[in-house]
């Protein structure tokens, strides 16, 4: 890999991790719960004065340290650049609820169009950080680390680890609000709208990957 495209790659990995956030922000401020991965730390910045930036930080640095003694021996030293990536999410996510500062919706109708976009800005951001192919956030490294050491499929346990962290965070809400907050249907839809529209850009943009990171000259004609 040149040293342009690896330029390329992070920059594209930076605006995916940007946007990503950006669709996070947008779901929580649709004030009907918000993503599975983001189900943890939000219920807990709506208990304690930390922000669900500050709160994802701590989460995504938990889930490294899990990987590390899942893996052991074949945790790679590349897997802690999680660890600035982590930060500079959280960064992003704190940066983009303030930008939105001006959206709260008051009736339904309203929160499932601004759920709507925030899973289709999410699910963009996602499909840039699998195009960039240079890293990925703690949750999607938790979740392979956990399907490479016991065997299991990625996307099995991909579904797996947030109904877990959705069940973590309703438990959470009801042991410090005595009540469900933070958890409610948005939390299921984004689970399910994100990856389809993650699918839907892989498929409409496939064209993409040939004009950003064109193959050197020949190697295409090597059988």
């Amino acid at each position: 890999m040149s040293s342009l495209e690896k330029l390329k790659r992070y920059l594209i990995f930076g605006a995916g991790l940007f946007i990503n956030s950006l669709g996070v922000s947008l779901i929580t401020k649709a004030n009907l719960g918000t993503s599975p991965i983001s189900s943890i730390p939000y219920v807990l910045s709506l208990n304690f004065r930390m922000t669900l930036g500050q709160f994802t930080i701590l989460f995504s640095i938990l889930l490294i340290v899990l990987q590390l003694f899942i893996l052991r021996r074949n945790f790679k030293a590349e897997y802690w650049l999680q660890i600035p990536i982590s930060v500079l999410f959280g960064y992003f996510i704190d940066l983009t609820m303030t930008m939105l500062y001006f959206v709260h919706p008051q009736t339904y109708g309203p929160k499932i169009v601004y759920l709507l976009i925030g899973c289709i800005i999410l699910g963009f951001g996602v499909y840039a950080e699998v195009l960039a192919d240079v890293a990925m956030l703690p949750g999607e490294s938790f979740v392979r680390a956990v399907s490479s050491t016991w065997h299991t499929s990625f996307g099995i346990t991909k579904i797996a680890f947030d109904v877990s962290m959705t069940g973590i965070a309703a438990l959470l809400s009801v042991i410090f609000a005595s009540r469900l907050d933070g958890v409610r249907e948005e939390t299921i839809l984004a689970a399910l709208l994100v990856g389809i529209f993650v699918r839907l850009f892989s498929r409409q943009l496939a064209f993409l990957v040939p004009v950003l990171f064109p193959c050197p000259e020949g190697q295409g004609n090597q059988a």
